[in-house]
């Protein structure tokens, strides 16, 4: 009897995709863009409102950083949910129920009132990123064959460009209006049922019904293993807390490193694993994931950090400091559709890799010469190779992966790869945020004894409330961020070469003109 119900599945697996006209693509986009436009635009909108959540909810540098790691680390951990769902489930079903995880995260995110319920809510916000991010993916490489998905994967980068460019203008918008922050969350709200709504009317996509085992133990290791890591980078090295060297140190990393190894034991025997190893394990994709966590470093971690350095440590409005990152979002368009359209016509894209990452690694080494007195045209120069080199890598790294696995397999393949980029991202910010919050501390208490003025050890350092000090000591602190910031870009840089070195070692296959992999025989 099993085998006579797996029969149909099989035969039905093996058959190619029907193609499908470019009309017929962009309606089929049209919903699902929007649903990734909202994602992205809740991740951005909130960037330059945070310096003033931080403020009215008493927050520290620490806390700042964990608004971001939180949404993140949950990104990171539910992916591989998603993706190994999206190969058993209903696309589309599944990225109308990511929307309404979204739409109750954001709620809960707008009435927060302390930072405990704030984490909660980008937890929450971040599970549903998560699906909305990986399931975008596995539907175009469901749809499109390798050689055309370029220019499609190039408009996936522009709407990501429009909404990274559009939520700092209008989260800045928002703040600086009788609205305030709290707004930031709510206005998301609309979109995401407005994206609901348009999906269930132009996402047609076929359906193979497969049997359904999800590995909840698999997932529960790798959540409980990443998790336990970045709390110990956030905190380690803080005199409030441990040392680097110390017993905290030391149970926290080697159970880290145990869940981890359990993890790897687990997925080496379960039937359906959450993170195949077969699949990561191949060349290209392996060297894709390497080149993903660093280049989820780069962005995550210095974009982070850039709107609070404009609004901190330079004195700038939300608003201002949303058109102030509007250079890096240009480039960030340019390279994408650019590239997109490129590598469709051309089928070559291992050079736009290589050549991104170059760029990637000179823009962040010459935004380590930053300080608080550098000119804005330095910062706009800069920031705008930066976006040209992440919208080169980013999509066609992907790109590069779903050319070597099944369509069956697309869900797994790109959700593994937006899932180490989303991880390297979060250890990213909590490792940056510590050393920065650290390092902030060191320059505010050199200011204050150059100063004369008495310090409690630098402890004003930690607090984002500068409001709240008088105007000799606000100014020190600012000066501290605006100095600590150029830091987070430096190591950022050093961390770009190892996508540099992955990106070359990756060998280039011819994109395949179909949308599954042809079987011979």
């Amino acid at each position: 009897m099993a085998s006579q119900t797996a029969a149909p599945i099989e035969q039905a697996l093996r058959e190619p995709a029907p193609e499908m006209s470019h009309r017929q693509i962009m309606e089929a986009l049209t919903g699902l863009l929007a649903a990734f436009f909202t994602a992205i635009l809740s991740s951005t909108i909130v960037a330059n409102a945070l310096p003033t959540i931080m403020s009215d909810l008493h927050g520290t540098q620490v806390d700042f950083a964990w608004v971001i790691t939180a949404a993140l680390l949950a990104n990171a951990a539910s992916t591989p949910i998603w993706g190994k769902l999206a190969d058993l489930f209903d696309k589309k079903l599944l990225v109308q129920l990511s929307i309404v995880i979204f739409v109750a995260g954001s709620v809960m995110a707008g009435f927060s009132h302390d930072m405990t319920l704030l984490l909660t809510a980008r937890v929450i916000q971040g599970v549903a990123m998560g699906g909305l991010t990986a399931l975008a993916q596995a539907i175009i490489g469901t749809m499109i064959a390798p050689r055309d998905r370029g220019k499609y994967s190039g408009y996936m980068g522009a709407v990501m460009a429009v909404a990274t460019a559009g939520g700092p203008l209008l989260g800045g918008f928002i703040v600086d209006s009788p609205l305030g922050w709290r707004w930031t969350f709510f206005v998301c709200v609309p979109l995401a049922i407005v994206a609901m709504v348009i999906l269930q009317f132009t996402l047609k996509i076929k359906h193979v019904r497969r049997p359904a085992k999800i590995d909840w133990l698999g997932s529960i290791l790798l959540t409980s293993g990443v998790s336990l890591l970045l709390i110990w980078v956030s905190f380690a090295g803080n005199p409030d807390y441990y040392d680097w060297v110390s017993w905290q140190s030391a149970a926290m990393v080697g159970g880290s490193i145990v869940l981890l190894a359990l993890l790897v034991l687990v997925e080496s025997k379960v039937a359906q694993p959450i993170i195949s190893l077969k699949i990561i394990s191949e060349r290209t994709t392996a060297l894709a994931i390497v080149a993903s966590m660093a280049v989820g470093v780069a962005i995550f971690g210095s974009s982070t950090f850039l709107g609070q350095y404009f609004q901190v440590a330079r004195g700038a409005t939300p608003t201002e400091a949303g058109l102030l990152t509007l250079p890096m979002i240009a480039g960030n368009l340019i390279g994408s559709v650019a590239t997109g359209l490129l590598i469709s016509r051309t089928g070559k894209w291992k050079g736009y890799l290589i050549g991104g990452a170059i760029l990637l690694i000179g823009s962040l080494a010459l935004a380590g010469t930053l300080d608080h007195t550098s000119d804005f045209r330095l910062t706009s120069i800069y920031t705008f190779i930066l976006g040209l080199g992440l919208g080169m890598l980013m999509q066609n790294l992907v790109l590069a992966v779903q050319n070597t696995v099944r369509a069956s397999d697309i869900g797994t393949a790109s959700a593994s790869v937006a899932f180490f980029r989303s991880v390297g991202g979060a250890v990213g910010v909590a490792v940056l945020g510590a050393l920065m919050s650290n390092h902030v501390k060191d320059l505010t208490a050199e200011g204050l004894t150059a100063a004369g003025i008495p310090s409690d050890g630098g402890g004003q350092g930690a607090k984002m409330d500068l409001t709240s000090m008088p105007g000799p000591i606000a100014d020190i602190v600012r000066g501290a961020y605006g100095d600590a910031t150029a830091q987070v870009f430096l190591i950022s840089a050093v961390v770009a070469v190892v996508a540099l070195v992955a990106v070359l070692f990756i060998k280039e296959k011819p994109l395949r003109k179909t949308v599954d992999i042809r079987q011979e025989g």
